[in-house]
């Protein structure tokens, strides 16, 4: 409103408290106050002249009319209001009530002072007390108690728009992004459609804003505010579950969305306790006004209709143009660094933004370092690409460090061209999939799923760690025995938590001990068999659809379908190493400058164990070595491989020590 209607509007509300003030005066007076009738005549004709000057209705006219307040309830509201705008009114009170401490308005005086007076105007159901307009002071009567205007009740008669405090403990605000994905402005389009001229009265539909890109939604809803200029706020969930009050937060925000319009985003986290759920949902049942929901899915326990948004990340085509238009300045650098970034990271815009701003700001002497080099450039922005990623991920799994390369790994020759085709497959996806025009054939299955299948200590992990070492991705491992759980339901949600976490796609997921899962896949005879088989087709359906590179670890490959084969994009058998592959082996275990003294590799192959248990035995006879001060050697890689076997349960025949000793 503008500052005539502001100064117009002050001046018919304290207009309107003077007559109030001189009714409480008469009743003080018992009539005896002098002219009565010609005081009430002249402040009538001054409400009436304020009223004439607003150029749109006055606050306590909007009030009046959207809570139905009879004369009676307005007076009653003037009255509490002038106790914090008109100085006289608390001696007025005084002189009324006959009790110099008694000087505030009370629900007895109104019934005796006000015109119109009845006892119904002050019950809980009625307007003033339902939506919390006055408040009671403690007191131990109705009638006797100090009545109390709500103070953003006071400031919005002012003309000012102040949220109850009540309710502003766990709140934001936010306002959209420059530059809206195309796909999030259509989101945009259809909620101002929803809210644009709303009926009085009218119950609007609640709004869900599903998917995982979390900052998505809040953009959308805030770029559909500022479009509607209305004012809006953002609670988390548990925020509103914790509060043990949800029916008077609910009440109060439905007098704010009565009053200013206001439109609230509950942020509902992809995991929320049923508690929470609980009270969101009881919100949602009984809330009118301008609601959104950002969820993963809508929400099961509300009955009420509601329109369902599937908000995705931008496409790779926004997504590259958010990455250009934010790096514009040093485009001429890039060199294709753009749609490597696109092909591996499925950002939100606000991932995207934030990377590229701070490849920008960072400190001079970096910024100086990458210069004119498109090389140094794509390193810096792959750093901060991945360092977005992380944080999301990092509760869900354990990260790896990874440091192995090919040379730290032996394996037959077929085993090693597939791997090398794996790691090609990854850096030439964007082409195959996006340039060639495979994405448009079939969009589903374009991630890279693998299986890796073998004994334990055969190289699956660290294979593994070498593909996230060529790739330059991050590498989380995530232990299905963990993720797996015997309540039904359970397993599928612990691992939605992980693929969702992963979306952004600058990780390397390595889930381990898959038999946790396959030793449970087969025959149906129960429901516990058909969930154990639903839960091995979930993961798959996961990683088919994630847009990374996800890697199974099992040591049951009899216990693999064809079914489930099919939607394996490679599969690598890790077979127990022969002698040669573990002479091999022992030439590579040793780093260089490790000192190493007279060692047989054609004896150390003799040893039948796999890759692991040599490398535990390379080490404790490491350790031995530095103990003894000496070179490593063959004896000491006998003491160590009979401690290694032990722990194997394990026993070191004669075949396999030879002439050592």
């Amino acid at each position: 409103m503008s500052i005539d209607w502001q100064e117009a509007n002050r001046t018919y509300l304290m207009a309107r408290i003077a007559l109030v003030r001189e009714a409480i005066d008469h009743h003080a007076s018992h009539g005896k106050a002098g002219d009565a009738l010609g005081k009430t005549r002249k402040l009538t004709q001054a409400i009436e002249q304020a009223e004439a000057a607003l150029e749109a209705p006055s606050a306590l006219e909007v009030l009046c009319t959207v809570f139905d307040l009879s004369t009676f309830e307005r007076d009653i509201l003037l009255a509490c209001a002038a106790m914090d705008l008109s100085a006289e009114m608390a001696q007025a009170c005084a002189n009324a009530n006959a009790n110099e401490r008694c000087n505030y308005p009370t629900f007895a005086l109104a019934l005796a002072a006000l015109p119109d007076a009845y006892w119904n105007a002050l019950t809980p159901s009625s307007p003033l007390r339902y939506w919390r307009l006055v408040e009671m002071a403690e007191g131990t009567s109705l009638t006797s108690t100090a009545l109390q205007i709500n103070e953003s009740v006071l400031h919005y008669l002012m003309g000012v728009h102040q949220l109850d405090e009540r309710l502003m403990g766990s709140l934001r605000t936010i306002s959209a992004a420059d530059g809206l994905a195309d796909s999030h402005r259509a989101h945009v389009q259809r909620l101002k459609r929803l809210w644009a001229t709303p009926h009085p009265g009218e119950v609007l539909t609640v709004a869900y804003l599903c998917g995982i890109d979390q900052s998505a939604k809040a953009t959308i809803f805030g770029a559909t505010c500022d479009a509607l200029e209305i004012p809006h706020y953002v609670i988390n969930g548990g925020q509103l579950g914790a509060n043990n009050d949800v029916q008077t937060i609910l009440r109060l925000w439905e007098r704010e969305a009565i009053l200013n319009g206001t439109a609230l985003l509950i942020e509902a986290g992809p995991e929320m306790s049923p508690e929470v759920e609980s009270s969101i949902s009881q919100f949602a049942e009984r809330f009118t006004g301008r609601l959104v929901i950002a969820c993963r899915d809508p929400l099961r326990q509300v009955s009420r209709s509601g329109i369902v948004f599937e908000v995705q990340r931008p496409s790779m085509e926004e997504q590259r143009t958010i990455w250009e238009s934010t790096l514009e300045s040093v485009a001429t650098n890039l060199n294709g660094t753009i749609d490597r970034l696109v092909s591996q990271f499925d950002f939100s815009q606000t991932q995207v933004r934030a990377a590229a701003a701070e490849a920008l700001e960072s400190p001079s002497d970096q910024a100086e370092a990458a210069g004119d080099d498109p090389e140094a450039w794509e390193r810096r922005l792959w750093a901060l690409s991945l360092a977005q990623a992380r944080p999301q991920l990092d509760g869900a799994a354990q990260r790896i460090v990874v440091r192995a390369g090919w040379e730290d790994i032996v394996l037959p020759e077929m085993q090693m061209q597939t791997l090398r085709g794996m790691v090609a497959q990854a850096r030439h996806r964007a082409k195959v999939y996006w340039d060639w025009g495979f994405s448009k054939k079939n969009a589903r299955g374009l991630g890279m799923s693998a299986l890796f299948a073998g004994p334990s200590g055969t190289g699956k992990t660290l294979a593994a760690e070498i593909l996230a070492y060529e790739l330059n991705l991050d590498l989380y491992r995530v232990d299905l025995s963990a993720v797996v759980s015997k309540y039904i339901g359970e397993t599928e949600k612990n691992l939605r938590r992980v693929f969702d976490a992963a979306e952004s796609g600058g990780v390397l997921l390595l889930f381990d001990e898959a038999d946790a899962l396959f030793g449970k896949r087969g025959e149906v005879k129960d429901s516990h068999d058909r969930y154990a088989n639903i839960e091995v087709s979930y993961l798959l359906q996961r990683m088919e659809a994630y847009r990374g590179l996800a890697i199974l670890t099992t040591n049951l490959e009899d216990a693999l379908d064809t079914a489930f084969m099919r939607r394996i994009r490679f599969v690598v058998h890790f077979p127990f190493p022969n002698a040669g592959l573990r002479s091999e082996i022992w030439r590579r275990i040793f780093p260089e400058e490790t000192p190493i003294d007279g060692l047989d590799y054609a004896k150390l192959a003799r040893l039948n164990v796999a890759g692991g248990n040599i490398r535990n035995i390379a080490i404790n006879a490491a350790f031995l070595a530095a103990d003894s001060d000496t070179p490593v050697e063959m004896g000491g890689i006998l003491r160590a491989a009979r401690t290694e076997y032990a722990k194997i349960k394990k026993t070191l025949t004669d075949a396999e020590i030879g002439d050592w000793a």
